[in-house]
C-alpha cells in the first residue's frame, strides 16, 4: 500500500509485512568546503584531547585507594559519560569531514541518537549529584562519611543512567512513529532530535512538545538542585579560616564553572525557538554540546 501526502511520495512505503527505511545524508559544514580540513584536525584534536583525558580521570581515580571517595567516585562517571558521549557522536562528524559519502542509515541514525540522549540525560543529573555531594561536603562536614554511604553512592549515580534510558526511549519511540517525505537530508553533523523531526512527513506537533516538556524538567530540576546548593556560599563566608575559605570556593568555582557552560547550551540548543535560517547557530551549539563540552571537563576537575 503507497501512502501519499500531499501529492508527495513518502519513503516510508509498506509491500505487505516489508517497508522501505529512508537513509539520512547528513551535511555537517559541506558548505564550507574550504573548512573541511581544518575543522577536521581541529575536531580530532578536540576528540583526542576529550579521550586522553576522561580515559586518564578515571584510571588515575582507579588506581589511587586515596581517591576512593564520594566525590571522585562521582568524577569518575561524569569523565565516562563524557568520553562515551563524544564517541558516540565524533567519529561520526570526522568521517564526513573528509568521506564524501556523508550518508547514515535510519538504524544508525536512531541509535547515534537513543545512545547520545542517554549520556547528555545522565551528564545533566550527574553534575547536579556532585553539586549535592559537594553541599553535603562542605554544609555538614561531621556528618559527610554518615550520609554518604556507599548504597547511596551507587543510587546517586544509578539514577542519572536510569532517567537517561527512561528518556531516550521514550524519545526514540515516539521518533520511530514518524513517516519521511522524499527529502531526507539532515542539515547538521549529527542525528539530533529536531533536525530528524525537520526532514518528516508527519505532524510534529506532539514530538516537539514532548522533547520541551523533557527538556525544560531536566533543567528545572537540575538548576534547582544546584541554585539550593549555593547554600554553601553562606557557610564559606561563615568559616573563620582564609586558608580553608579559599580551598572550598576553588573546588565549587570549578564545579561552577562546569554546570555554567553545560546548561547554558542545553537552554539555548532545547529551549530556545529558532528559525529555519538558524541553522548554523544550532550546528555551533552542538559543536559545543556535543563535542566541546567534554573536553574541558578533566581539566576544570583537575584541580580538586
Amino acid at each position: 500500500l503507497n501512502q501519499v501526502d500531499t501529492g508527495k511520495k513518502k519513503i516510508m512505503l509498506s509491500e505487505g509485512n516489508q517497508s522501505i527505511i529512508p537513509t539520512f545524508i547528513m551535511l555537517g559544514f559541506s558548505e564550507y568546503p574550504g573548512l573541511q580540513v581544518p575543522l577536521f584536525l581541529t575536531f580530532l584534536f578536540v576528540y583526542m584531547v576529550t579521550v586522553v583525558g576522561n580515559l586518564g580521570m578515571i584510571v588515575i581515580i582507579r588506581i589511587n585507594p586515596k581517591r576512593h571517595t564520594p566525590m571522585f567516585f562521582f568524577l569518575s562517571h561524569l569523565s565516562f559519560v563524557d568520553f562515551c558521549y563524544s564517541t558516540i557522536v565524533t567519529p561520526k562528524l570526522l568521517e564526513n569531514l573528509v568521506v564524501g559519502d556523508r550518508t547514515i542509515s535510519f538504524t544508525g541514525c536512531i541509535m547515534q541518537f537513543f545512545l547520545a540522549c542517554i549520556f547528555a540525560v545522565a551528564e545533566t543529573f550527574m553534575l547536579a549529584v556532585m553539586a549535592y555531594d559537594c553541599f553535603v561536603a562542605v554544609c555538614n562536614p561531621l556528618l559527610y562519611t554518615v550520609v554518604m554511604s556507599q548504597k547511596l553512592w551507587a543510587s546517586l549515580v544509578g539514577g542519572p543512567y536510569a532517567w537517561g534510558v527512561v528518556a531516550s526511549l521514550t524519545l526514540t519511540y515516539f521518533l520511530l512513529t514518524l513517516s519521511f517525505c522524499g527529502s531526507t537530508i539532515i542539515n547538521n553533523f549529527v542525528c539530533e532530535h529536531s533536525v530528524i523531526v525537520s526532514v518528516s512527513c508527519s505532524d510534529p506537533c506532539i514530538i516537539q512538545v514532548l522533547c520541551f516538556l523533557f527538556a525544560i524538567f531536566n533543567e528545572v530540576s537540575n538548576l534547582v538542585i544546584i541554585f539550593a546548593t549555593l547554600f554553601i556560599s553562606v557557610t564559606v563566608i561563615k568559616m573563620p579560616s582564609n586558608g580553608g575559605r579559599q580551598k572550598i570556593f576553588s573546588t565549587y568555582a570549578s564545579h561552577l564553572t562546569a554546570i555554567a557552560i553545560f546548561h547554558e547550551t542545553v537552554l539555548f540548543l532545547y529551549c530556545v525557538p529558532h528559525s529555519k535560517t538558524s541553522w548554523l547557530i544550532v550546528k555551533v551549539e552542538s559543536v559545543f554540546y556535543t563535542v566541546v563540552i567534554p573536553m574541558p571537563n578533566p581539566l576544570i576537575y583537575k584541580q580538586r
